[in-house]
């Protein structure tokens, strides 16, 4: 009699565990990633002094999610301007060893915001630090490098059971700021003339306990975190989003995507209420999204991770950057003598950069992860190119090294298509062959993720 309660109670408890085995399973952490000391802000090269204080604080948050057959995938969320090599190498390699996952496993996204500190080297020939700055910017790297794995290894202790799920909102506050000059907006949006293609597509992902309570929320849009432009610490609109889906919801943690927002600007802006405005816009979206009917996710968790060489065009000569590092224009002055170092260092210029391209497949969902500041124009294209596919494109992820410009706005150059390499030390322009080499890479990772 006790040998077959012994059996009975050893069969329910292993049905119970395999029954565990089928779930998906969450866990969220996030942690305090402002800035202790008074140091330079990012974004904007024409700042002249370090931040003045805090309109709200800036977070890294962390979703782990586990499929049923005990695949994690790793969302990082940081209220950044971006992050370079230098941070995101080490931050990787740390959580690789840490929880014996692949680089694909892992992925790092930057909301962009212009009101965050300088980040490592991202950007660095915007900004003329003297060494006191430098030496903070340096130390709240080496900040960053040591709490983003903690808050992952956080997440990871965190995880329990879980309801997934996915939805597509769609906010509309995102402008093409190459067609629309920023004063006209209001009136060609009333008209419903605005010009320029746009995505205003927002996946929200949902995860849920057992019971049904909303745990955590991730979800995305194309648009640049520039609404602020003054001296205090914020997340911009992403971080008001994300303070006002937390507000809502109490006890939930809300991450942010950004998507490929390069050429998109959220207009009008400039002032703190159109900020919290677009906040409430997209917590709006969100809601919608959380409060209708929602596409559970299916078994598998998938990833496919390449840095490729992307092609610059032809190179400046060493003379004409050592013109360029006389030149009256701070910036461009600043970049020749950046170039000049390297060149010093390695002998020559790279013809190409290390490109992260990353896909997942997260339950049927398609996340394609792209570094840089992806033009829209990419987002659009994927899109069209898998029809069937439920696909959102972000960008500004795992490195943010300069735009990544379509052939399209390449040829058209402006801002995102040329000057822009300036201010991210790059030497000249990409190749015309950068988006090809790009989309043929996602075709062969979208193969490598299919079920």
């Amino acid at each position: 009699m006790k040998s077959s309660l012994l059996s009975a109670l050893l069969l329910f408890a292993f049905l119970l565990s395999d029954c565990a085995a089928q779930q998906w399973q969450a866990g969220s952490a996030k942690a305090n990633i402002t800035p202790k000391q008074t140091m330079w802000m990012s974004g904007y090269g024409g700042r002249n002094k370090p931040a003045e204080g805090t309109l709200h604080e800036l977070w890294a948050k962390v979703l782990v999610l586990k499929d049923p057959q005990g695949t994690p995938a790793i969302f990082v969320s940081l209220d950044l301007v971006g992050v370079s090599r230098d941070i995101s190498v080490p931050v990787c390699d740390a959580i690789q060893k840490a929880h014996k996952v692949n680089r694909g496993q892992i992925a790092l996204f930057t909301s962009h915001t212009h009101t965050g500190p300088v980040v490592g080297s991202n950007l660095s020939a915007m900004y003329f630090l003297d060494e006191t700055q430098q030496k903070l910017v340096d130390d709240y790297a080496a900040h960053l490098i040591q709490v983003i794995p903690n808050t992952v290894a956080e997440a990871f202790r965190n995880l329990k059971p879980a309801q997934v799920s996915y939805g597509i909102g769609s906010p509309g506050f995102a402008v093409n700021r190459r067609n629309n000059r920023e004063a006209d907006v209001p009136k060609l949006r009333e008209q419903g003339q605005l010009q320029g293609p746009v995505d205003h597509a927002a996946p929200v992902i949902a995860v849920r306990d057992q019971g049904g309570k909303l745990q955590t929320v991730v979800f995305g849009y194309a648009c640049h975190a520039t609404v602020l432009s003054f001296y205090q610490w914020s997340g911009d609109w992403p971080g008001f989003a994300q303070i006002e889906i937390e507000k809502r919801h109490p006890g939930v943690t809300a991450l942010f995507m950004a998507g490929c927002g390069a050429d998109q600007n959220p207009l009008p802006r400039r002032t703190v209420e159109l900020a919290a405005g677009y906040g409430t816009q997209m917590a709006d979206a969100v809601d919608k999204v959380l409060s209708g009917e929602m596409t559970g996710l299916q078994k598998g968790l998938r990833s496919a991770w390449t840095e490729i060489p992307l092609a610059l065009a032809e190179l400046p000569s060493k003379e004409s950057i050592q013109k360029d590092s006389e030149s009256s224009n701070k910036f461009i002055a600043g970049r020749a003598k950046q170039l000049l170092g390297r060149i010093a260092t390695d002998g020559q210029l790279s013809q190409t950069y290390p490109y992260p391209v990353q896909t997942w497949n997260v339950g049927g969902l398609r996340l394609v992860i792209l570094g840089g500041e992806v033009v829209v124009d990419y987002s659009l294209r994927l899109k069209n190119e898998f029809p069937e596919t439920p696909l959102f494109v972000s960008g500004y992820s795992n490195d943010v090294m300069a735009y990544i410009p379509s052939v399209r706005v390449l040829k058209e150059g402006g801002y995102e298509g040329a000057s822009s390499m300036i201010y991210y030390g790059q030497p000249t322009v990409w190749s015309e062959r950068v988006e090809g080499h790009i989309i043929e890479t996602v075709h062969q990772q979208m193969k490598q993720v299919a079920p």
